[in-house]
């Protein structure tokens, strides 16, 4: 309940001395009988403290604390122009629940905004590691500058524009406390999930790209070294074979990959996956457009690759799914902890 001592009228305040002012401030509920300069000084001295201040005003005499503030907030109906001006959002329908609604659709984009650029993060990442290990392993490049661009336009790109319009559970999202001022868009375990996820995928796509060297070896009941393994990349045909495996699951694995940053505490199992049917229609033409570029014979003069039985894509795409199933234990994790 709220106690008499928690309230505060201007001319209270023009008495306190400014470390009196700044004490009480936390206590006060109620500011009574305030001048526009009083305004200015409460709104500055929340700030002070660490918060963050929205201030909603509609005449001339709040403009100078709508400014102030770090979300100021003008009616739309009933307020001045010049508090209009002065303020950063207008509330058009001068109804204040319309506020929460404004949070509620902010907390959202923010969150597709994070999931959009952790998902291209790690994944870039996952590219630039599998390049980087094959040079200090001295193998042959596992993936051609057009495999690269190939993946960054399409695989990557129509997936992160679907996760930007993701639909998040805003009530879910309303109960978390107001994030930090400078908070990063890592905290959360954000920078974790980028270097996981980047340090699979280029697992798997040197995986995929050893897999034709090492099933020759074998076959050929040659010891599996890594000179042996660098000698028979050599040739051109098989490493042709080892790029297309290589290019093939680090497309495919970033679908998977896309799928999984919709929710990452949440099994994909649990997800209404029809509330973003851009997401579906993302990872169709992505899984369409991979399987074109190891068929039709113009894309694979093209982009160097070669054809693909049935059996080889059962296993690359096995190999690529990787990814969701990291997310599906770790959700496993996070449900049970």
């Amino acid at each position: 309940m709220s106690h008499s001592s928690q309230c505060m009228t201007g001319e209270e305040l023009n008495r306190l001395s400014k470390e009196e002012f700044k004490r009480r401030l936390e206590n006060t509920r109620v500011f009574a009988r305030v001048s526009p300069e009083h305004k200015v000084k409460i709104v500055k001295g929340f700030k002070e403290q660490g918060h963050i201040v929205a201030m909603t005003g509609d005449g001339v005499n709040d403009a100078p604390s709508l400014k102030a503030a770090d979300v100021g907030i003008a009616m739309g109906m009933t307020g001045t122009d010049v508090a209009k001006q002065a303020s950063h959002m207008i509330l058009a329908d001068d109804n204040f629940a319309t506020i929460e609604k404004a949070m509620e659709e902010g907390r959202g984009v923010y969150e597709n905004i994070k999931k959009s650029v952790i998902f291209l993060l790690s994944s870039n990442l996952g590219e630039i590691m599998t390049m980087f290990t094959a040079v200090l392993l001295g193998l042959a490049s596992p993936l051609k500058s057009s495999h690269i661009l190939w993946i960054n336009l399409i695989t990557d790109s129509l997936p992160a524009l679907a996760l930007g319009m993701d639909k998040n559970n805003g009530d879910a999202l309303m109960r978390q406390p107001p994030r930090g001022i400078k908070e990063s868009l890592f905290v959360g375990g954000g920078l974790a999930c980028t270097c996981f996820y980047g340090i699979l995928i280029a697992s798997i796509s040197l995986i995929a790209f050893l897999l034709v060297p090492y099933e020759l070896l074998k076959a050929q009941g040659a010891e599996v070294t890594l000179a042996h393994i660098s000698l028979l990349l050599t040739d051109k045909t098989l490493l042709m074979r080892a790029q297309t495996y290589a290019f093939t699951v680090l497309g495919i694995s970033q679908l998977f990959h896309a799928v999984g940053m919709r929710n990452i505490r949440r099994s994909v199992f649990r997800v209404n996956h029809l509330e973003n049917k851009w997401m579906i229609a993302a990872c169709i033409i992505g899984f369409f457009l991979q399987f074109a570029v190891t068929a039709n014979p113009f894309l694979i003069g093209a982009f160097g690759t070669v054809q693909l039985q049935m059996g080889e894509w059962m296993r690359l795409i096995l190999l690529a799914s990787f990814p969701m199933l990291a997310h599906e234990i770790m959700a496993f994790l996070y449900r049970n902890s």
